[in-house]
């Protein structure tokens, strides 16, 4: 299946730099996943999208302020880190830019004492493909308080705007640190939304995932097959679990809000084969495209994605391809926002 047929054309102008004032304010595209109607909403409309016996699946990762900019402490030249993966030992996966400045044993230095000695360094210790570097960091402190002291949220790269609130890349419910990237189906809601689709017989469970490398990596490959994901981390607790099984039971919808809670129920559905789901943790790399059945997932409430993503083909194996290609073009004509802080979408 080749790469270009996932491909759309996209104003630049239509790229959202910023997030909208009030969170729920986004306007919402609604497609029916068997016929392809397309309607045009608000994102508010949602609750009316979903109603008692619905399983509305949130991940629950927070993101870390994993920008790090610093220099080179031999040359004064200026760098960049992005932490991806904790690796323990207080040895991280990154992307460094500019790479090629940043050989094994480049000694990065990040912020500085009153008496001009770095906060942080970083030892380069290996070499990856497409800019990764794995670093040892060295520090006095707690790394955390550090990192929120020195970091940046690191922002998709097409995002030019300064974000003058962090809190406005992190969902309301975001609880546990350890992404690279926010899960930004979920920036629309705001704890008074969730109430109402409580008090209207919604149930909410969470799950995490840890969003990492693969979020920033284009696909370098000419057909999908060849593709291969970056592995990320996921947890799903008793409780989500449970109420996976008895919504299922019920013959009630799972949505999930977003790509990243979609991956993480459609591994889980892999690990347990047909049977209940139970309380797992551990590492995927799934990647769904057209051709993909989809075990757990019913609907989806989605951004809109970059052209020629994995994403793009995610939401074409939950929906089809032409369908997801006609909406997408409808979007790009009633020139809604895109990307990260654009508008959302709900596929049922």
């Amino acid at each position: 299946m080749n790469v270009d047929l996932f491909d759309f054309e996209l104003p630049e102008e239509l790229i959202a730099q910023t997030p909208l004032v009030e969170r729920t304010s986004s306007r919402l595209l609604t497609l029916n996943k068997q016929t392809g109607e397309v309607g045009h909403r608000k994102f508010l409309d949602i609750e009316q999208m979903l109603g008692e016996g619905d399983l509305l699946i949130l991940n629950d990762t927070r993101v870390l302020p994993a920008r790090l900019m610093g220099v080179k402490q031999d040359t004064g030249a200026k760098v960049e880190l992005l932490l991806l993966k904790a690796l323990g030992d207080n040895r991280w996966e990154t992307l460094a830019k500019p790479a090629k400045r940043m050989k094994v044993g480049t000694v990065l230095a990040f912020g500085s004492e009153a008496d001009g000695s770095p906060l942080l360094t970083a030892v380069v210790e290996e070499e990856g493909e497409h800019g990764g570097r794995i670093v040892r960091f060295e520090y006095e402190g707690i790394f955390n308080e550090l990192l929120d002291r020195l970091g940046e949220m690191p922002l998709p790269p097409y995002i030019k705007e300064k974000l003058e609130d962090r809190e406005r890349y992190q969902t309301v419910y975001a609880k546990h640190e350890g992404s690279a990237a926010a899960p930004t189906a979920g920036l629309h809601f705001t704890e008074e939304l969730l109430e109402r689709l409580k008090h209207k017989g919604v149930r909410i469970g969470y799950i995490t995932l840890h969003v990492g490398l693969g979020t920033f990596r284009p696909m370098s490959v000419d057909t999908v097959e060849e593709h291969v994901m970056h592995s990320e981390y996921y947890e799903l607790s008793e409780e989500t679990a449970q109420q996976l099984n008895e919504t299922k039971a019920r013959g009630g919808r799972i949505v999930a809000v977003g790509t990243t809670s979609a991956r993480t129920l459609e591994s889980v559905a892999q690990r347990f084969e047909g049977e209940q789901v139970q309380a797992c943790s551990g590492w995927t790399d799934i990647f769904i495209f057209p051709g993909y059945s989809f075990k757990l997932v019913d609907a989806l409430l989605t951004n809109f994605h970059l052209p020629k993503s994995t994403l793009v083909m995610l939401v074409s194996a939950i929906a089809g391809r032409e369908h997801i290609m006609e909406a997408y073009r409808q979007a790009v004509e009633q020139r809604y926002r895109f990307f990260s802080f654009g508008d959302a979408m709900f596929i049922y």
